[in-house]
Protein backbone atom coordinates (compact mmCIF):
# COMPACT_ATOMS: atom_id res chain seq x y z
CA UNK A 1 0.00 0.00 0.00
CA UNK A 2 3.00 1.97 0.94
CA UNK A 3 4.44 1.71 -2.10
CA UNK A 4 1.36 2.90 -4.53
CA UNK A 5 1.09 5.88 -2.71
CA UNK A 6 4.85 6.66 -3.10
CA UNK A 7 4.44 5.34 -6.58
CA UNK A 8 1.61 7.78 -6.90
CA UNK A 9 3.35 11.03 -5.90
CA UNK A 10 6.03 10.60 -7.68
CA UNK A 11 3.81 9.87 -11.02
CA UNK A 12 1.66 13.34 -9.55
CA UNK A 13 5.07 15.20 -9.13
CA UNK A 14 6.16 14.19 -12.77
CA UNK A 15 2.54 15.73 -14.17
CA UNK A 16 2.71 18.67 -11.83
CA UNK A 17 5.99 19.22 -13.80
CA UNK A 18 5.47 18.33 -17.51
CA UNK A 19 2.06 20.23 -16.68
CA UNK A 20 4.13 23.75 -15.57
CA UNK A 21 6.70 22.97 -18.46
CA UNK A 22 3.67 23.15 -20.97
CA UNK A 23 2.37 26.51 -19.19
CA UNK A 24 5.87 27.67 -19.64
CA UNK A 25 6.07 27.30 -23.40
CA UNK A 26 2.54 28.34 -23.99
CA UNK A 27 2.86 31.21 -21.81
CA UNK A 28 6.03 32.31 -23.81
CA UNK A 29 4.71 31.24 -27.07
CA UNK A 30 1.67 33.71 -26.36
CA UNK A 31 4.41 36.41 -25.46
CA UNK A 32 6.32 35.80 -27.85
CA UNK A 33 2.90 36.39 -30.10
CA UNK A 34 1.87 39.43 -28.34
CA UNK A 35 5.13 41.20 -28.68
CA UNK A 36 5.18 39.86 -32.56
CA UNK A 37 1.47 41.49 -32.59
CA UNK A 38 2.41 45.01 -31.52
CA UNK A 39 5.76 45.24 -33.60
CA UNK A 40 3.24 44.21 -36.78
CA UNK A 41 0.50 47.02 -35.13
CA UNK A 42 3.35 49.84 -35.06
CA UNK A 43 4.22 49.23 -38.27
CA UNK A 44 1.27 49.10 -39.67
CA UNK A 45 0.20 52.36 -38.53
CA UNK A 46 3.18 54.13 -39.86
CA UNK A 47 2.79 52.39 -43.11
CA UNK A 48 -0.88 53.52 -43.63
CA UNK A 49 -0.06 57.29 -43.06
CA UNK A 50 2.78 57.20 -45.24
CA UNK A 51 0.51 55.81 -47.78
CA UNK A 52 -2.19 58.19 -47.33
CA UNK A 53 0.59 61.25 -47.19
CA UNK A 54 2.64 60.56 -50.05
CA UNK A 55 0.29 62.36 -52.36
CA UNK A 56 0.00 65.55 -50.38
CA UNK A 57 3.68 66.44 -49.13
CA UNK A 58 5.51 68.32 -51.83
CA UNK A 59 9.02 69.68 -52.37
CA UNK A 60 9.65 73.35 -52.59
CA UNK A 61 12.77 73.85 -55.25
CA UNK A 62 14.67 76.84 -56.88
CA UNK A 63 16.15 75.86 -60.29
CA UNK A 64 17.60 72.75 -59.86
CA UNK A 65 18.15 73.16 -55.76
CA UNK A 66 15.32 71.05 -53.48
CA UNK A 67 15.21 74.07 -50.37
CA UNK A 68 12.57 72.45 -48.26
CA UNK A 69 9.54 70.93 -47.85
CA UNK A 70 5.28 71.75 -47.83
CA UNK A 71 2.01 69.95 -48.00
CA UNK A 72 -0.82 70.82 -49.72
CA UNK A 73 -4.05 72.04 -48.10
CA UNK A 74 -6.75 72.56 -50.68
CA UNK A 75 -7.58 70.68 -54.18
CA UNK A 76 -6.99 73.91 -56.08
CA UNK A 77 -3.59 74.74 -55.45
CA UNK A 78 -2.39 76.10 -51.63
CA UNK A 79 0.50 74.99 -49.78
CA UNK A 80 1.79 75.39 -46.80
CA UNK A 81 5.41 75.84 -45.90
CA UNK A 82 7.90 77.73 -43.74
CA UNK A 83 8.03 81.60 -44.47
CA UNK A 84 12.04 81.07 -44.19
CA UNK A 85 11.89 78.43 -46.97
CA UNK A 86 10.98 81.03 -49.47
CA UNK A 87 12.53 84.24 -47.59
CA UNK A 88 14.47 85.43 -50.69
CA UNK A 89 11.62 87.68 -52.32
CA UNK A 90 13.79 87.81 -55.73
CA UNK A 91 13.31 84.02 -56.76
CA UNK A 92 10.81 82.01 -58.71
CA UNK A 93 10.19 79.28 -56.43
CA UNK A 94 8.59 75.99 -57.89
CA UNK A 95 7.10 72.63 -56.40
CA UNK A 96 7.35 69.12 -56.52
CA UNK A 97 4.56 66.90 -56.27
CA UNK A 98 5.04 63.35 -56.47
CA UNK A 99 8.21 61.66 -57.50
CA UNK A 100 8.65 64.27 -60.36
CA UNK A 101 5.48 67.05 -61.53
CA UNK A 102 6.85 70.16 -61.07
CA UNK A 103 4.70 73.14 -61.19
CA UNK A 104 6.14 76.84 -60.51
CA UNK A 105 4.27 78.82 -57.80
CA UNK A 106 2.60 82.00 -59.12
CA UNK A 107 1.93 83.36 -55.78
CA UNK A 108 3.43 83.85 -52.10
CA UNK A 109 1.65 84.80 -49.31
CA UNK A 110 3.92 85.02 -46.22
CA UNK A 111 2.67 86.03 -42.84
CA UNK A 112 4.41 88.55 -40.65
CA UNK A 113 4.13 87.10 -37.43
CA UNK A 114 4.94 83.40 -37.61
CA UNK A 115 7.17 81.81 -39.50
CA UNK A 116 4.08 80.75 -42.20
CA UNK A 117 3.60 81.04 -45.77
CA UNK A 118 1.15 79.92 -48.09
CA UNK A 119 2.05 79.05 -51.59
CA UNK A 120 0.18 79.05 -54.77
CA UNK A 121 -0.24 76.95 -57.65
CA UNK A 122 -1.93 76.86 -60.61
CA UNK A 123 -3.40 73.14 -60.66
CA UNK A 124 -6.56 71.45 -59.24
CA UNK A 125 -7.78 67.90 -57.96
CA UNK A 126 -5.29 68.05 -55.51
CA UNK A 127 -5.51 65.68 -52.70
CA UNK A 128 -4.97 67.76 -49.49
CA UNK A 129 -3.82 66.41 -45.99
CA UNK A 130 -6.69 66.08 -43.33
CA UNK A 131 -5.64 68.71 -40.43
CA UNK A 132 -5.71 67.15 -36.87
CA UNK A 133 -6.48 69.65 -33.37
CA UNK A 134 -3.17 70.57 -31.90
CA UNK A 135 -4.61 71.38 -28.99
CA UNK A 136 -5.44 68.09 -27.88
CA UNK A 137 -2.04 66.77 -28.22
CA UNK A 138 -0.04 64.83 -25.13
CA UNK A 139 3.61 64.70 -24.18
CA UNK A 140 4.42 61.08 -25.29
CA UNK A 141 1.75 60.40 -28.19
CA UNK A 142 3.42 59.43 -31.59
CA UNK A 143 4.75 61.13 -33.92
CA UNK A 144 5.65 60.91 -38.03
CA UNK A 145 7.30 63.48 -39.83
CA UNK A 146 7.76 63.72 -43.93
CA UNK A 147 9.93 65.43 -45.97
CA UNK A 148 13.03 66.54 -48.44
CA UNK A 149 15.65 65.56 -45.68
CA UNK A 150 19.00 67.63 -46.30
CA UNK A 151 17.34 69.08 -49.32
CA UNK A 152 17.98 66.13 -50.94
CA UNK A 153 15.91 63.30 -49.99
CA UNK A 154 12.77 63.23 -51.14
CA UNK A 155 9.83 62.21 -49.12
CA UNK A 156 11.82 60.79 -45.83
CA UNK A 157 9.72 59.24 -42.99
CA UNK A 158 10.79 59.35 -39.33
CA UNK A 159 9.24 58.64 -36.44
CA UNK A 160 9.18 59.86 -32.73
CA UNK A 161 7.10 61.06 -29.80
CA UNK A 162 6.03 64.45 -28.50
CA UNK A 163 9.06 65.30 -26.16
CA UNK A 164 6.84 68.94 -25.16
CA UNK A 165 4.43 71.36 -25.76
CA UNK A 166 4.62 75.06 -25.07
CA UNK A 167 8.33 75.86 -26.03
CA UNK A 168 9.49 79.10 -27.41
CA UNK A 169 12.19 78.83 -29.10
CA UNK A 170 14.28 81.28 -31.86
CA UNK A 171 14.10 80.24 -35.82
CA UNK A 172 15.77 80.62 -38.68
CA UNK A 173 19.17 81.48 -40.16
CA UNK A 174 21.97 84.44 -40.75
CA UNK A 175 20.86 84.09 -43.93
CA UNK A 176 17.31 84.09 -44.08
CA UNK A 177 16.70 86.48 -40.49
CA UNK A 178 15.35 84.86 -37.23
CA UNK A 179 12.39 85.35 -35.34
CA UNK A 180 10.98 84.79 -31.71
CA UNK A 181 8.26 81.31 -31.74
CA UNK A 182 6.13 80.79 -28.60
CA UNK A 183 4.00 77.50 -28.48
CA UNK A 184 5.76 74.98 -30.25
CA UNK A 185 5.61 71.55 -30.01
CA UNK A 186 9.21 69.61 -29.17
CA UNK A 187 9.96 66.24 -31.03
CA UNK A 188 12.18 63.68 -31.38
CA UNK A 189 11.28 62.93 -34.61
CA UNK A 190 14.66 63.81 -36.68
CA UNK A 191 13.72 66.84 -38.31
CA UNK A 192 16.97 67.69 -40.84
CA UNK A 193 17.48 70.85 -42.53
CA UNK A 194 14.96 70.70 -45.81
CA UNK A 195 11.91 69.37 -43.70
CA UNK A 196 11.40 72.58 -42.40
CA UNK A 197 7.54 73.37 -43.86
CA UNK A 198 6.84 69.82 -43.84
CA UNK A 199 4.30 68.40 -42.04
CA UNK A 200 4.12 66.52 -38.79
CA UNK A 201 1.06 63.79 -38.90
CA UNK A 202 0.11 61.68 -35.79
CA UNK A 203 -0.77 58.25 -36.00
CA UNK A 204 -4.03 58.75 -37.82
CA UNK A 205 -2.68 60.40 -40.44
CA UNK A 206 -3.69 64.10 -39.82
CA UNK A 207 -1.21 67.02 -39.59
CA UNK A 208 -1.05 68.04 -35.84
CA UNK A 209 1.99 70.35 -36.98
CA UNK A 210 4.10 72.29 -39.03
CA UNK A 211 7.97 70.82 -38.77
CA UNK A 212 10.09 74.28 -38.62
CA UNK A 213 13.38 73.94 -36.80
CA UNK A 214 15.96 71.52 -35.45
CA UNK A 215 18.44 72.13 -32.07
CA UNK A 216 21.76 73.20 -33.07
CA UNK A 217 22.62 72.07 -29.49
CA UNK A 218 21.43 68.97 -29.05
CA UNK A 219 20.07 65.84 -31.05
CA UNK A 220 16.56 64.18 -31.57
CA UNK A 221 15.23 67.74 -30.77
CA UNK A 222 13.20 69.23 -33.46
CA UNK A 223 10.33 71.77 -33.54
CA UNK A 224 7.05 72.33 -35.03
CA UNK A 225 4.09 74.99 -35.02
CA UNK A 226 0.94 73.84 -33.76
CA UNK A 227 -1.46 73.03 -36.79
CA UNK A 228 -4.29 75.19 -34.57
CA UNK A 229 -2.59 78.00 -35.23
CA UNK A 230 -1.71 77.62 -38.78
CA UNK A 231 -5.70 76.98 -39.15
CA UNK A 232 -6.48 80.26 -38.03
CA UNK A 233 -4.51 81.43 -40.19
CA UNK A 234 -5.50 79.88 -43.40
CA UNK A 235 -8.91 80.62 -42.81
CA UNK A 236 -7.99 84.17 -42.29
CA UNK A 237 -6.40 84.23 -45.60
CA UNK A 238 -9.18 82.04 -47.38
CA UNK A 239 -11.41 84.92 -46.41
CA UNK A 240 -9.68 88.01 -46.74
CA UNK A 241 -6.71 87.27 -48.58
CA UNK A 242 -4.53 88.16 -46.40
CA UNK A 243 -2.86 87.15 -42.83
CA UNK A 244 -5.01 88.99 -40.75
CA UNK A 245 -5.28 88.71 -36.61
CA UNK A 246 -5.98 90.68 -34.13
CA UNK A 247 -3.29 92.02 -31.69
CA UNK A 248 -3.52 93.47 -28.15
CA UNK A 249 -0.59 96.49 -28.83
CA UNK A 250 1.31 95.74 -25.56
CA UNK A 251 4.85 94.65 -25.06
CA UNK A 252 5.51 93.02 -21.76
CA UNK A 253 7.86 90.98 -19.75
CA UNK A 254 6.35 87.92 -17.77
CA UNK A 255 6.30 88.08 -13.67
CA UNK A 256 7.56 84.24 -12.69
CA UNK A 257 5.90 83.30 -9.31
CA UNK A 258 9.05 83.43 -7.46
CA UNK A 259 9.47 87.26 -8.46
CA UNK A 260 5.97 87.74 -7.69
CA UNK A 261 6.35 86.68 -3.90
CA UNK A 262 9.22 88.65 -3.38
CA UNK A 263 7.59 91.74 -4.55
CA UNK A 264 4.59 91.12 -3.09
CA UNK A 265 2.34 91.22 -6.36
CA UNK A 266 0.36 88.85 -8.46
CA UNK A 267 1.68 86.50 -11.60
CA UNK A 268 1.06 88.12 -14.91
CA UNK A 269 2.68 90.48 -17.81
CA UNK A 270 4.22 93.52 -16.93
CA UNK A 271 3.32 96.14 -19.09
CA UNK A 272 6.29 97.81 -20.35
CA UNK A 273 5.43 99.49 -23.66
CA UNK A 274 2.05 100.48 -25.43
CA UNK A 275 1.69 100.34 -29.59
CA UNK A 276 1.13 103.73 -30.55
CA UNK A 277 -2.94 103.65 -31.95
CA UNK A 278 -3.18 100.60 -30.74
CA UNK A 279 -6.13 98.55 -28.65
CA UNK A 280 -4.52 98.65 -25.74
CA UNK A 281 -3.34 102.21 -25.81
CA UNK A 282 -7.36 103.54 -26.80
CA UNK A 283 -8.32 101.67 -23.46
CA UNK A 284 -7.21 102.44 -19.91
CA UNK A 285 -4.05 100.14 -19.85
CA UNK A 286 -1.11 101.93 -18.85
CA UNK A 287 2.65 101.38 -18.46
CA UNK A 288 3.89 99.48 -15.03
CA UNK A 289 0.04 97.43 -15.09
CA UNK A 290 0.44 93.64 -14.45
CA UNK A 291 -2.22 91.99 -16.60
CA UNK A 292 -3.00 88.48 -14.90
CA UNK A 293 -5.84 87.54 -16.97
CA UNK A 294 -7.55 87.53 -20.43
CA UNK A 295 -11.07 86.25 -20.48
CA UNK A 296 -10.71 85.07 -17.33
CA UNK A 297 -7.84 82.73 -18.21
CA UNK A 298 -4.71 83.18 -16.37
CA UNK A 299 -1.37 84.37 -17.53
CA UNK A 300 1.20 82.03 -15.99
CA UNK A 301 4.10 81.50 -18.84
CA UNK A 302 5.38 83.19 -21.54
CA UNK A 303 3.12 82.65 -24.40
CA UNK A 304 -0.01 82.56 -22.54
CA UNK A 305 -1.13 85.71 -23.86
CA UNK A 306 -0.39 85.21 -27.35
CA UNK A 307 -2.47 81.59 -27.07
CA UNK A 308 -5.23 83.53 -25.74
CA UNK A 309 -5.40 86.14 -28.18
CA UNK A 310 -4.76 84.63 -31.03
CA UNK A 311 -8.40 82.35 -31.01
CA UNK A 312 -10.13 85.53 -30.66
CA UNK A 313 -11.31 87.43 -33.76
CA UNK A 314 -11.01 91.32 -34.98
CA UNK A 315 -13.10 92.93 -33.27
CA UNK A 316 -14.16 90.93 -30.79
CA UNK A 317 -13.81 93.20 -27.09
CA UNK A 318 -12.07 90.71 -24.56
CA UNK A 319 -11.87 91.25 -20.69
CA UNK A 320 -8.32 92.49 -19.49
CA UNK A 321 -7.94 91.81 -15.42
CA UNK A 322 -4.88 93.91 -14.55
CA UNK A 323 -3.40 95.09 -11.29
CA UNK A 324 -2.51 98.27 -10.48
CA UNK A 325 -1.56 99.99 -7.21
CA UNK A 326 -2.42 97.15 -5.22
CA UNK A 327 -5.81 96.87 -6.44
CA UNK A 328 -7.62 94.54 -9.23
CA UNK A 329 -8.86 96.23 -12.22
CA UNK A 330 -11.13 95.19 -15.05
CA UNK A 331 -10.66 97.18 -18.75
CA UNK A 332 -12.24 96.03 -21.65
CA UNK A 333 -10.45 96.26 -25.26
CA UNK A 334 -11.35 95.82 -28.25
CA UNK A 335 -9.15 93.59 -30.78
CA UNK A 336 -7.82 95.13 -33.95
CA UNK A 337 -6.50 94.03 -37.25
CA UNK A 338 -2.32 94.70 -36.50
CA UNK A 339 -1.13 97.15 -39.03
CA UNK A 340 2.09 95.86 -40.81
Amino acid sequence: MEQKTFRGLVIGLLLGILIMLVGFKIFDKKETLTSKKEIVDEESVVTKVVEKATSTVVTVSIMEKDIGTGFIISNDGLIVTNKHVVADTTLKYKVIIGKSETVEVVNIYRDPLNDLAILKINKTNLVPVELGDSDKLKVGQSVIAIGTALGEFRSTVTKGVISGLGRGITAGSQETGTEKLDNVIQTDAAINPGNSGGPLFDSSGKVIGVNVATSQNGQSIGFALPINLIKTSVENFKNTGEFERPYLGVAYKMISKEIATKNNVPVGALVEKLTDGGPASKSDIKIGDIITKIDGQQLIEDGDMVKIIEKRKIGDTIEVTLWRENREKVVGVKLEKRVI
